[in-house]
Order: C-alpha cells, then sequence, then structure tokens
C-alpha cells in the first residue's frame, strides 16, 4: 500500500463503514471467535490422537470426537454469517458510494459530459464501485485476522519447538515481503484493466445508441472490427493483470510449502528421537498448512487491493470534479407569476479560451415572448444553458425576477424556469412517471390536465393502460410531434414563470405543428418566454425578436417594429422567407449575395430596440 494511496484507502473506508460501525463490530467478532475455533480444533484432534495412542477409555474418546465435532460444526455457522454479514456491509457501503457518485456526476456541467461517454460513466460508477466491495466489508478485518491467526498458530509452535516456529515465521515473513514487492506493479496493470473496460463500455454504448444509422449506411461490419479490436485489448489488460496477480500469490505460497516442508522434516525427526509425540506432530502438520489460510487471504486481500487501489484512484478523479456552477448559502426566493428577464453584458467563454457569448444586453419584461433567431454556432443553444444555469457566465449580470441568478438556489430556478430542449428524452418507464419524472406528488388530476393542454387526450385514451402504460426506451414507437408535446406536458405539470423551448419544428409534419401550435399558445399564456424559432410562423406569436450572430447580439426589438423597418434584418428574413419558403431560418439568416455585393448593415442591440 502506498503513502499516497493510504489516506485515499482511510477516507473510504470513515465515509461508507463510519455509519456501520455497530455492524462492522458484530463482524470483527464474529472473525475472532472463528479465529479462536480454528486454533482449538487442531488441539482437540491432537489430544484425540496422544489419549487414542495412550489406551484411553472409549468414552473420553467420544467425547473428544463429539467436541471437535462441534467446533467443526460452529466453525461453519461462522462462516455463514461471516459471509453474510460482510456482503450485506459491502451492498450498503457500495450503494452509498455509487448514489455519491451518481449525484456528483448528474451536478457536473455540460463540458464534463463531453468528455466522457455514458458508457466509461457507467462503468466508473458501477464497476469501479463494485471492485471495492470486499475492501470494504472484508480488507481490514481479514487482515487483522489473518494476522491475528498467523501469530497464534506460531504461538502455539513455539510451545511444541521454538525453532520450528522461528522457521516458519521465517518463510512467512519472506512470503509477506513478495506480496509487498509486487503490490505497486500489480496496482499500476489493474488501473489499466479498469481504463480498458471504460473504454470498452463506452464504446459500446455510443455504438448501440446509432444502431439505426450504422445498419442504414452499411456500417456493421465497421464497427464489429472495431470492437473485436477493444475487447482484445481489454482482454489482454485483464489477463496481463490477472498473470501478475497470480504470480504474486503464487510467489508467497511456493515459500510458504517449502517452509511447511521443513517444519512436518523437523518435526518427524523430533519424533523418531522421542522429543515430541505423534499428537504434536500432527500439530506441526495441522498449524502448518493453517498457516497457509492467513497467507492465502493476505495475498488474496492484497490483489483485491491491487483491484481496488486502482478503483479508488479512478473514482478519486471523478470525485475531485468540481460543478462548474456553485450553490448560493442562502439563496433568495424568486417571486410568483411570469418572471422578468435581464442580461447586461453577459459573456461566457469555453474552457479552451473561445468566446461564444460576447457581451450581451437584453431585457425581457414579465409575460413577454422572445423569438431568438441565429445560425447554427452563434450561441443560442449556449445562451439558454447560461439561463438555466447549466454553466456559468465569466462576466456580466444575469437577473430573472429581479434578483441575480447566482442568488438563486438551483431547486428554486429549475422549479420556476423549465428548460425544452429539441431531443426530447423520455424513459422506459410508465406515461405517469415519463411526465412527473418520478415525483410521486402529481394527482392523477394534474395529469390528466398537462396531458388535455397539449391536446394529447385523445391519444392517452388510445393506450391500453392510460397513464400506467409503459412506455419503450427512448420513446420508440412515438412520433416527434407526441414526443414534444409530451415534453410540454411536463412543463405544464411545474407552472414556471420562465419558459426555454427550442423548438423542434423542423422535424414534424403539418398535423403535428397544428398541434404543437395549439399547445404552444396554452402554455405561453401568462408566461414569460424564450423560444429559439426554425419556423416563421412560430415568431409570429412573440412579442420580441432577437438576432444573434458570433456570439453577438446584433438586433433585438419589438417584433412590429423591425418588421416595419425595412433595414432590419427581421425584414430581410421576411424578404428572404418569401423568394425561397422551403428554406428553414438557419439557412435564410445565411449571408446571400446581392447583385451590387452589398453587405446587409449590422443593427445592433441599441439600434433597433
Amino acid at each position: 500500500m502506498s503513502g499516497r494511496a493510504s489516506p485515499a484507502y482511510r477516507a473510504t473506508l470513515a465515509a461508507y463503514l463510519g455509519p456501520q460501525r455497530g455492524r462492522v463490530a458484530l463482524l470483527g467478532g464474529l472473525v475472532l471467535c472463528d479465529i479462536s475455533l480454528d486454533l482449538l480444533g487442531p488441539q482437540i484432534q491432537s489430544r484425540f490422537l496422544d489419549r487414542a495412542l495412550a489406551g484411553a477409555a472409549l468414552a473420553e474418546l467420544a467425547r473428544l470426537a463429539l467436541f471437535a465435532l462441534g467446533v467443526a460444526g460452529l466453525v461453519q455457522i461462522l462462516f455463514v454469517l461471516n459471509n453474510y454479514l460482510a456482503t450485506d456491509i459491502a451492498q450498503v457501503g457500495t450503494n452509498r458510494l455509487r448514489e455519491d457518485l451518481l449525484g456528483r456526476v448528474l451536478r457536473l456541467g455540460p463540458g464534463f459530459h463531453q468528455r466522457h461517454t455514458p458508457g466509461a460513466l457507467i462503468e466508473r460508477i458501477d464497476g469501479d464501485v463494485a471492485a471495492l466491495g470486499n475492501f470494504l466489508s472484508r480488507f481490514v478485518l481479514e487482515m487483522i485476522g489473518s494476522v491475528l491467526l498467523l501469530v497464534g498458530a506460531l504461538g502455539l509452535l513455539w510451545r511444541i519447538d521454538p525453532r520450528i516456529s522461528l522457521l516458519l515465521a521465517g518463510f512467512a515473513a519472506a512470503a509477506l515481503l513478495a506480496l509487498r514487492r509486487l503490490t505497486g506493479q500489480a496496482r499500476l496493470r489493474w488501473e489499466a484493466d479498469r481504463a480498458a473496460q471504460a473504454e470498452l463500455f463506452g464504446f459500446l454504448e455510443e455504438r448501440l445508441a446509432g444502431t439505426e444509422d450504422l445498419r442504414a449506411n452499411g456500417a456493421s461490419d465497421y464497427v464489429m472490427l472495431k470492437y473485436f479490436e477493444a475487447a482484445r485489448r481489454a482482454a489482454a489488460r485483464r489477463l496481463s493483470a490477472a498473470r501478475f496477480g497470480a504470480l504474486t500469490g503464487g510467489s508467497a505460497m511456493a515459500l510458504l510449502g517449502l517452509g511447511a516442508s521443513l517444519a512436518l522434516g523437523m518435526g518427524a525427526w523430533l519424533l523418531a528421537r522421542e522429543v515430541i509425540s505423534l499428537g504434536s506432530v500432527y500439530l506441526i502438520f495441522a498449524y502448518s498448512q493453517l498457516l497457509q489460510g492467513p497467507i492465502t487471504a493476505i495475498s488474496r486481500q492484497v490483489q483485491d487491493l491491487q483491484q481496488a487501489g486502482a478503483s479508488l484512484r479512478r473514482i478519486g478523479q471523478l470525485q475531485a470534479e468540481r460543478p462548474e456552477v456553485v450553490e448560493v448559502d442562502d439563496p433568495r426566493p424568486l417571486p410568483g407569476g411570469p418572471l422578468a428577464l435581464e442580461l447586461e453584458r453577459l459573456s461566457y467563454a469555453y474552457p479552451s479560451g473561445h468566446r461564444v457569448i460576447q457581451a450581451i444586453d437584453l431585457r425581457l419584461a414579465a409575460g413577454e415572448t422572445l423569438g431568438l433567431i441565429g445560425r447554427s454556432g452563434s450561441g443560442k443553444t449556449t445562451l439558454t444553458r447560461l439561463l438555466f444555469r447549466l454553466v456559468e457566465a465569466q462576466s456580466g449580470a444575469l437577473r430573472i425576477g429581479g434578483i441575480d441568478i447566482r442568488q438563486l438556489s438551483l431547486e428554486s430556478l429549475r422549479s420556476r424556469v423549465a428548460l425544452v430542449t429539441q431531443d426530447v428524452q423520455l424513459f422506459q418507464a410508465s406515461i405517469r412517471d415519463n411526465l412527473s419524472l418520478f415525483d410521486p406528488e402529481p394527482s392523477e388530476a394534474r395529469l390528466l390536465e398537462a396531458i388535455a393542454s397539449v391536446g394529447l387526450s385523445d391519444w392517452l385514451a388510445a393506450q391500453p393502460e392510460g397513464l400506467a402504460t409503459r412506455l419503450p426506451a427512448g420513446g420508440a414507437g412515438l412520433s416527434a410531434g407526441e414526443a414534444q408535446l409530451l415534453a410540454l406536458a411536463r412543463v405544464f405539470l411545474r407552472q414556471p414563470g420562465l419558459v426555454l423551448l427550442d423548438e423542434a419544428s423542423s422535424r414534424l409534419d403539418p398535423a403535428s405543428e397544428a398541434r404543437l401550435d395549439r399547445a404552444l399558445s396554452n402554455l405561453l399564456e401568462g408566461r414569460s418566454a424564450i423560444i429559439i424559432a426554425h419556423r416563421l410562423t412560430t415568431l409570429q406569436r412573440v412579442d420580441r425578436i432577437a438576432v444573434l450572430e458570433d456570439g453577438r447580439l446584433v438586433e433585438q426589438g419589438s417584433r412590429r417594429r423591425l418588421e416595419a423597418d425595412p433595414g432590419s434584418r427581421y425584414a430581410q428574413l421576411l424578404r428572404a422567407a418569401r423568394a425561397n419558403p422551403s428554406d428553414p431560418i438557419d439557412e435564410l439568416l445565411a449571408p446571400r449575395p446581392s447583385p451590387r455585393g452589398d453587405s446587409p448593415p449590422d443593427r445592433s442591440a441599441g439600434g433597433s430596440a
């Protein structure tokens, strides 16, 4: 165990075994009882052998045999109890660790999740934690128990002949030294194994998620080739770690086996000279074999520690990640009703330094609806992430309901501000759970009201079990329009004061568009809203327009005012739409060469407000 790793081991044991200290103490007591019986058993058998050779009465031998049988039975009972209690302690501890890691991952920002695939995170949260099960339940107790059993056996052998005890002690020390020397190198191999497993899981998760596209493009054979390459790398690292682990334990066992053979030979020599009895020779044999138990246990624990060390290092890396957004200690409550919004010189840059939002000034009165338009990469999605506080602005101010967003708790913010993205996430669960996101509080009446508000009552009536109908994974079988309407129904349940909507209208058929329009009308009534618009029809319902370009707000103002201004970008967009009615807004906003080579005028935020 390295000096650097020791604090991590101690901290993990304290954090996840501390709350179970009473049960750990009980397990420790059972382990001590088991050690005592392991040492007592050979003594009874040696006594039986010596008394039988001395011609003792049958009744005395029967009592010794029953005593030995009772001890053997108790050993088996303690074995079952130890395993049950240790497994339960491990499950409680590892489940708490999984809960902590999952909570941390859910609090981390988009940048972290872009660097780590879901498959790799699953391997860290579940696979790495599973490798700690034995470490959390048995490691300390079994190591201490093994040392006590080793000392006890050597002490009893000392009573027979100190030379035999010292001989076996020397070989046991050599075996433990070999274990210590090989542990560090083995841990590095187990770290490589855990990394390869995470890489393999990440590869599988990504490819399985894209099965439809892979089949459509004939890439299945290529994926299988890459899978075999990743699997071979993972298998090679696992075999390397396992071979080195076997070498570690095998070296220790070989040394101890040699010591046991020499000790038994010395016992036979003492017996031939009538220095000790046959029962004592049996004790030498029994305790020599018994010594293999502690060394085997220590070897196994060292190998588990190698795996645990690799897993702890990777878990430590995950625990060292810090959320970009930090909660305030004394949050302020948001007012009721529709929420006003104010952005003042708001800027945001990626960790690489690339600025995606640059000194934006924007105001939205309570109850107003803003249509946000811009080409792909202009910063629309990043702006909604800032408003929802998925990421933190580096400079400027962002106020919701007149309160700086950094003075709000995330729970309060996300209960009063709703975010609906194009990619709707539906779970393999009931319609009820998909609407409430597994919150048992909303009543059936509220759920039905939300369904009716988005025009899905007929759809729900056609489901075999109503709200209890289970949806397949990913919402398979639902149209894009139905999925988007279910996402809007979630918003109705929360009754937010501000709605951030990235509409998915580019994927909707005309009938679904009409249903979405009606649902949006109901949703926006009495609420503030920002809509990333992809259809001109959506812009007809907004109060204000804002145009983003390369992270800058190049135009904003009243929709009617901009519409009436022939030099505004919005007016140019409307003219371009009449000439190219099938083009989406993103393409309509693209620079188009004019007959004279003129470029459109740039109207800043203040110029058209």
